[in-house]
């Protein structure tokens, strides 16, 4: 069977008419690289899987069938030939910049080898009428195009790297490939749908020594930062003749241009009320279609056997891993260790001298019997609104710093010992409830340049891996600490202490053998710390480079945000081009503190957790929406810290379509139960009376945004969920009805048409050609 592509609503004739058997020639719009290791190892060999030709004519009664499967149910539309709401010029000059931001947020993400949404880039092409997309520029395939993401991943940006990088023998014949095949013909692309029985909800358990992989040969380059960026050679000659590897990486000078531009836009006023009136539309037009299809909405996922909410997959996005477990369970984990292993020597006194876990407590006047959750102060309540500083007093139990050190860190005198038995119950709890995931959060400070490989001997030591769970680094912005600390001379040692290992370990694994390991369990970056920090200056083309950052306070938010990214991205392409895992940048982004935070996540992150100051700049909640960046959002630890729950924007982005899914940020201080997701999810549900079909759209969200595998993915959500709209819901999976996820497609296409169209006509009054847009 064919796999449906789906089309905005329209009558079945519209839709046949599109298969006129056209010979235009469609090219892959290659726009989403989800399996890095996947798609590194088909790019690198110069090796697809084959491909047929075949005629439109040929699948017409699959298509005619397929129509027959689209649900049927009370459709929202808007006749007219201007549905925008507003005067004609306001609509081409607010087209023109979202347009704009766009195409800047898409060229980063290509660069990066991070995701953009297919759909929204086949709008931008249309406009663009670049040579490759000449069948989108004449209308010729609408929303048709489906391609096969198993083979066709990249990013439109990567063709680029594909030129400067040409590991094959010039023989790209794909009979070789026993990996499948995609049905091409002149026209759209189609694609085989896979069976269900191929992909068990589950996928199959892990066996063994996840930590045991071979190491590759070591690749000779010769590694140096320039301008706070690490530059690769091939080799020493090549770069005493400055011939780097000629990777698309990213400009300063051209990123503060783009930020500029995007500062401008978020303060344009008509820009802001066109925004404003379109979120307002959506938030509306969600709720008649509530009002619509409710109820054919709960009577679709009835019929489906055996899935409700508490069986479909879900994953914690946003949970640090210090804090992954709930009071309570670290007060009987510390009872229990104080009763089993009090002789054990965990740390050393003020003087030098070797302490064991009885003598700790003791020197504090505590007994276990004395613990009590109330004891342990770990919980935030009224006191920590508005008070960073109180809210991390509250990460040391007892109010001492010393059991933090001993319970709830990786680098410690028995090297996190006790920190990897309780994580490791976390993660059992986890197996055990089957349908819940995390991505636990573990830190890198870059206070030195042996963290890494402390961090990674402490993972394989302790076998730190789930099938549950995978791992995101994240990087404090504390530079003002260690500079006062004299730790760090400027932030360029911060970076080398952060980035230098990572790039060793890709040019020679041998050298870092653990972190190598290690890497394969990484889904991405993230930059923490109080975003309510007052910042002293602003990244301009005046600011210093980072060798030069040698100043007492810390640099600025787009500052770190940038030379993260920037370092990401060489690191991107060089492992890339050594087979290996890539990363994103996932950063916590609007929590509080100045907009200019979103305008950076915007242009340089996949996805941002937070996102609370979103509420206050409509221009950038809607380019949000735009480009469905994920939204991890933690309701029940922004209500103890700087937003009260029933003025949380959660359920204002989810009614407008903004791709948001539930996190807990950190159950030890926000949570009660053992299971501190279902517990937001059924706050959320009680206060914003979510419906189960809201519920389960939430943890289909949280799936997509996460960094398990493609192929886990592929268990959890059905084999072709990169598939757009109904063709990529699996109901009997994710318990989501087809009308909703049409619902979201076909809205999310008029906004995009309603943009695209003003974009267009603007082309024409300003004398150049139109173009045919769908």
């Amino acid at each position: 069977m064919f796999v449906w592509p789906s089309l905005p609503i329209s009558p079945n004739e519209s839709r046949l008419s599109t298969y006129d058997g056209s010979t235009t020639p469609v090219q892959p719009i290659n726009s989403t690289p989800l399996d890095r290791q996947y798609h590194s190892k088909h790019r690198l060999s110069g090796v697809y899987p084959k491909a047929e030709y075949i005629l439109p004519s040929q699948v017409i009664s699959e298509l005619e069938e397929e129509l027959e499967l689209l649900p049927d149910f009370q459709r929202i539309n808007v006749s007219g030939e201007d549905s925008s709401g507003v005067p004609f010029k306001d609509l081409q000059a607010a087209s023109k910049m979202l347009v704009l931001a766009l195409m800047i947020r898409e060229k980063y993400m290509a660069l990066s080898k991070q995701t953009f949404p297919r759909l929204t880039t086949r709008f931008l092409e249309s406009l663009e009428g670049e040579g490759d997309f000449d069948a989108l520029k004449f209308g010729q395939i609408k929303n048709t195009s489906i391609i096969d993401p198993d083979k066709f991943t990249e990013s439109r940006g990567s063709t680029q790297v594909d030129k400067l990088e040409d590991h094959s023998d010039g023989n790209s014949s794909s009979e070789n490939s026993d990996e499948g095949q995609i049905i091409v013909n002149s026209g759209p692309y189609y694609e085989l749908k896979q069976t269900q029985t191929d992909h068990p909800i589950h996928p199959p358990p892990t066996y063994g020594d996840p930590f045991k992989v071979e190491l590759p040969p070591p690749a000779h380059c010769f590694l140096r930062f320039e301008k706070g960026v690490m530059v690769v050679y091939s080799s020493e000659k090549a770069a005493e003749e400055n011939k780097p590897f000629d990777w698309p990486h990213p400009n300063l000078e051209e990123f503060i241009k783009d930020q500029n531009i995007l500062f401008a836009m978020i303060s344009d006023g008509p820009l802001k009320s066109f925004s404003y009136r379109r979120l307002s539309y959506l938030a509306n037009k969600f709720q008649l279609h509530v009002l619509l299809n409710e109820l054919k909405e709960s009577a679709a996922q009835k019929e489906v056997p055996h899935r409700d909410f508490y069986n479909v997959h879900k994953v914690d996005t946003h949970v640090h891993a210090s804090s992954g477990m709930n009071q309570k369970h670290l007060l009987r984990f510390i009872k229990k260790t104080m009763k089993t292993n009090k002789d054990d020597v965990v740390c050393k006194n003020e003087s030098g001298e070797c302490m064991t876990l009885a003598q700790v407590f003791k020197s504090m006047n505590l007994t276990p019997y004395d613990l009590s959750v109330d004891m342990l102060d770990v919980h935030a309540d009224r006191n920590t609104f508005h008070r960073f500083d109180k809210f991390n007093a509250k990460y040391n139990p007892v109010g001492e710093s010393r059991l933090r050190e001993v319970f709830m860190k990786t680098d410690n005198h028995i090297n996190g010992l006790y920190f990897a038995k309780v994580i490791k119950e976390v993660m059992e709890d986890l197996e055990e409830s089957k349908y819940q995931n995390a991505e636990l959060r573990l830190s890198i400070y870059g206070r030195s340049i042996d963290e890494w490989d402390k961090l990674a001997k402490w993972a394989t030591t302790h076998m730190m891996y789930s099938d549950n769970v995978r791992w995101m680094i994240q990087m404090p912005r504390l530079y003002d600490v260690y500079h006062a600390n004299k730790l760090c001379s400027s932030f360029q040692d911060f970076l080398t202490n952060t980035f230098q290992p990572l790039f060793e370990v890709t040019n020679d694994p041998s050298s870092h053998p653990e972190l190598h390991a290690f890497l394969n369990h990484i889904s991405g970056f993230d930059s923490v710390d109080d975003e309510s920090k007052p910042e002293h200056l602003m990244l301009d083309k005046d600011s210093p480079l980072p060798a030069d950052w040698t100043l007492p306070h810390n640099p600025p938010y787009s500052y770190y945000l940038y030379y993260m990214y920037a370092n990401m991205v060489v690191l991107n392409n060089f492992r890339r081009q050594r087979g290996l895992c890539q990363f994103v940048l996932r950063p916590h982004c609007g929590e509080a503190g100045n907009v200019t935070h979103l305008v950076s996540g915007f242009m340089l992150a996949e996805s941002i957790a937070h996102g609370l100051v979103l509420r206050k700049v409509p221009v950038l909640q809607y380019l949000f929406y735009l480009s469905q960046i994920g939204i991890a959002m933690s309701p029940l630890s922004n209500n103890s810290l700087f937003l009260n729950y029933h003025r949380n924007p959660l359920p204002e982005y989810f009614n407008r379509g903004l791709n948001v899914s539930l996190s807990t940020d950190d159950p030890l201080q926000f949570h009660f139960t053992k299971e501190p997701l279902m517990e937001e999810y059924s706050i959320a549900a009680q206060v914003w009376k979510f419906s189960t079909c809201d519920m389960c759209e939430i943890a289909r969200n949280s799936v997509l945004q996460s960094g398990f595998p493609h192929e886990v993915k592929k268990h959890w959500l059905g084999p072709n969920y990169l598939s757009e709209g109904i063709s990529g819901n699996d109901v009997s999976r994710t318990n989501v009805p087809d009308i909703r996820v049409v619902y979201r497609y076909d809205t999310l296409v008029e906004e995009l048409r309603c943009i695209c169209r003003g974009a267009k006509e603007l082309d024409n009054t300003e004398g150049k050609p139109a173009k045919t847009l769908w």
